[in-house]
């Protein structure tokens, strides 16, 4: 891994913490981790021939993914001000869920980076019909496009609902 890998991984999985306080939704606040992510795409996607089970892993670990930002999205705290704005602060849980998937991938692809992981994805790739790495390169990037994106659906959709309501009662008052 380059050390700007290492800084987006990081930043990613720290992005969280950052929201472990409240809040204002703003836009540019949900759109930091699609940034990142936006770079790491177009360094890392790339072409390759689907054969084996590439399709049915790019799958589950895109699956996996949506489920815990899903699950993040749903354990972090969202509520409207006074104003009618959106504040959204990310709990124990929220966290729990969201260092899950991207500290997961941060170490898989430390492991391997190993001599002894390498090798065990090797196995596994062959016993499994996995027919290239770039099959989980694609797979661990749409796994953290799938969380990103789950996530910010879920508190968009969370906070929308909380200002609509508030803004007529607001207006009427």
């Amino acid at each position: 891994m380059s050390v700007t890998e290492y800084i987006i991984d990081i930043g990613l999985i720290a992005i969280v913490v950052r929201q472990m306080r409240a809040r204002a939704m703003t836009l540019q606040s949900l759109l930091l981790p699609v940034v990142l992510l936006a770079w790491a795409c177009s360094e890392y996607l790339r072409g390759f021939a689907v054969g084996g089970n590439d399709v049915l892993l790019i799958v589950l670990f895109t699956l996996f993914g949506i489920v815990l930002g899903l699950a993040s999205g749903l354990c972090t705290r969202v509520w409207a001000s006074s104003t009618g704005q959106a504040i959204a602060q990310a709990g124990w849980w929220a966290a729990f869920f969201w260092i899950a998937g991207m500290g997961f991938r941060f170490f898989f692809i430390l492991w391997t980076d190993s001599a002894s992981g390498g090798q065990s994805i090797t196995n596994f790739s062959y016993h499994h019909s996995i027919t290239s790495s770039q099959a989980w390169v694609t797979a661990l990037l749409l796994m953290a496009v799938g969380e990103v994106l789950a996530r910010i659906a879920v508190l968009r959709i969370r906070g929308y609902l909380l200002t609509s309501r508030a803004t007529p009662a607001a207006a009427t008052s």
